[in-house]
């Protein structure tokens, strides 16, 4: 880090990744708040077609600084998982095989599983989690890998009636090549469902930087519900379901873990420049035990706004299920 930071960002860009408009804003200027990793992230979106992105983008040196330093991820209950299966259920009863995308340590396999006990599940994912998952037997197959690899596409065109992308596109370095990919490994008549981060969502504007979802810098994209529906309709596919059920109550909770976090970082922060005094560290766990009661307070208003978030703006989360109808994609991925 002795040269700078200035090789981890590639150039600005003047143009939206999506739709090409010049007609750029910026929703926010930030750190890595709860890591505290060098460097200053914008995040712009587009005036015509509202995708929201990280500009400039890193690096693939970026990239591989911030990706051994986890995010704060996002709290996926059984009861969350079930709901994502049963969704599918209501239009694909019985599927013989399924692939879930980033699945980490298969936890969504695991619960879907209760909804389609005779379903095939299969695994992917770019680290090895996958494959204790296998071991573990909450998957029949591991691929390590991402599904715009040449061997992965390859490997497992046409082969699947299901695919997931549970908050899988917003860390892709290009989300529309990502779900054309996965629409390549789904069979004619196959379904596809995602779930994304909603740039949209009310809490984004009222609680800017501090808003969970966007993680600078682990989340490049944040593209739109109307931007997915209109892609997979150009791929030749029926859109069936639009909805917020995916809606993850962690808003008002996970911004204010990420302020006490930034304002009072642990002991062992990584890349913090010196390490704390016997007295701060004292007055830090001082603070968060006095904290404790609001985070609780901030959790306990989340999981009561959630059944209106769910049929409202405030959702944070957009579900989308779609059937392929064409036995392959029209044209190439545009490059982002």
């Amino acid at each position: 880090m002795a040269a700078g930071t200035d090789e981890l960002y590639e150039p600005r860009r003047e143009d939206c990744p999506w739709c090409g408009s010049h007609r750029l804003r910026t929703r926010l200027r930030t750190g890595d708040l709860r890591h505290r990793t060098p460097g200053r992230f914008a995040v712009d979106a587009c005036r015509d077609c509202g995708h929201t992105f990280q500009n400039p983008r890193l690096t693939a040196q970026g990239l591989a600084l911030h990706h051994g330093v986890p995010g704060p991820g996002l709290p996926a209950a059984r009861h969350h998982h079930r709901s994502a299966a049963r969704a599918v259920r209501q239009r694909c009863p019985e599927p013989e095989s399924w692939l879930d995308v980033g699945t980490g340590h298969a936890d969504f396999p695991a619960t879907a599983r209760e909804v389609f006990p005779y379903t095939s599940f299969d695994g992917l994912d770019p680290t090895s989690r996958v494959e204790r998952a296998r071991a573990a037997e909450r998957v029949e197959e591991a691929f390590v890998g991402r599904l715009t690899d040449p061997h992965i596409r390859t490997l497992l065109r046409a082969r699947y009636d299901v695919v997931s992308l549970l908050h899988q596109l917003e860390h892709a370095p290009d989300p529309r090549a990502e779900l054309r990919a996965a629409l390549h490994v789904l069979r004619p008549g196959g379904h596809l469902l995602v779930e994304t981060t909603d740039p949209g969502s009310l809490f984004a504007a009222l609680l800017g930087r501090w808003w969970p979802p966007y993680d600078q810098p682990r989340r490049p994209h944040l593209p739109t519900p109307a931007n997915l529906c209109a892609e997979l309709r150009a791929q030749g596919c029926t859109v069936l379901a639009v909805d917020r059920a995916g809606h993850l109550p962690h808003d008002l909770a996970g911004a204010l873990g990420t302020a006490l976090s930034h304002a009072l970082p642990a002991p062992d922060t990584p890349w913090r420049a010196t390490p704390p005094t016997p007295l701060q560290r004292r007055l830090r766990q001082a603070l968060l035990r006095a904290a404790v009661p609001l985070v609780a307070a901030a959790g306990a208003a989340d999981h009561a706004l959630a059944p209106l978030a769910r049929h409202s703006r405030l959702a944070n989360t957009c579900r989308i299920l779609a059937r392929k109808d064409t036995a392959s994609p029209p044209g190439l991925p545009r490059q982002t």
